[in-house]
């Protein structure tokens, strides 16, 4: 009998490592890159059916955190990682991150498409979202109050445009906070006087509009995008604790293949090969 049990928990704790390891791979974080890293996870399981991909949203900062506390092994991230998340990795893995680009993106303001303005400049957007600009007609569109939009502050888009947009400034009392891409451009569909932002990829049933400089307006366009012409060009990141390795590696390398680089594009990213 004590032989049995012995082989019995010899076999389990032979068994432990592997059931904990199973071929999961966690990617957690920013909601601008959930429809891109769930089409990823998608295509690479049909090739890789022994590996499951886990790919949830919740914001970048949620999935820094979750990369801080050990519950992700990927962070998908729309801005880069802050120097507070930085020297919590340090502080409990000794190390600072590694950060791997993995598409391209134009932060897009979103008016309704009733709105016959079709171009702000950064500064008048400035006004709007810190609550200077409260009426259409002071930046040339119709006499209306302007209804704004705008997302969670775990959202690494609403730390983009509080740095490039706000140059830090708070958002107005007024905005009213989304808790995606997704409801922001539902909410901008159906408020006519209504303004929004997020990523080019949701930029559907609304209008984009072009970022005016000097006498030129700079549409958020694959080609603008993608050599930083547009002005608010970004990179869409993931970020692990250490060099890639094993299954997370795989995928990550199925990312940045030629196939993965075209699936960004069909999603309505942007490649970074």
């Amino acid at each position: 009998m004590k032989t049995f049990i012995g082989s019995l928990i010899a076999g389990l704790l032979l068994a432990l490592p592997l059931s904990a390891h199973a071929g999961n791979v966690t990617v957690k974080g920013s909601d601008t890159m959930v429809i891109l890293g769930q089409r990823w996870a998608e295509e690479f399981m049909k090739t890789t059916p022994a590996t499951k991909v886990q790919v949830t949203g919740g914001g970048s900062g949620v999935g820094l955190a979750a990369l801080q506390n050990g519950t992700t092994e990927i962070a998908m991230s729309s801005r880069e990682i802050k120097d507070a998340e930085k020297q919590k990795l340090r502080a409990r893995y000794n190390t600072t991150g590694v950060q791997i680009p993995v598409a391209k993106d134009g932060v897009t303001f979103y008016v309704n498409e009733g709105n016959p303005l079709t171009a702000l400049t950064v500064e008048q957007l400035r006004g709007i979202y810190v609550g200077d600009v409260t009426n259409w007609k002071q930046v040339g569109g119709p006499d209306a109050p302007i209804i704004v939009y705008s997302r969670e502050n775990s959202s690494g888009t609403y730390v983009f445009v509080k740095d490039h947009v706000l140059d830090g400034e708070d958002y107005a009392a007024s905005a009213q906070t989304l808790p995606g891409t997704a409801a922001v451009v539902n909410a901008v569909s159906k408020e006519k006087n209504s303004i929004g932002y997020g990523g080019s990829a949701y930029a559907k049933g609304i209008k984009e509009l072009k970022i005016k400089k000097g006498n030129e307006d700079i549409a958020p366009s694959a080609e603008n995008i993608k050599t930083g012409k547009y002005p608010l060009s970004r990179d869409l990141y993931f970020y692990l604790r250490n060099k890639p390795a094993g299954e997370a590696k795989a995928f990550i390398d199925y990312a940045l293949s030629p196939e993965g680089q075209a699936v960004v594009t069909k999603v309505g990213y942007f490649p970074v090969k």
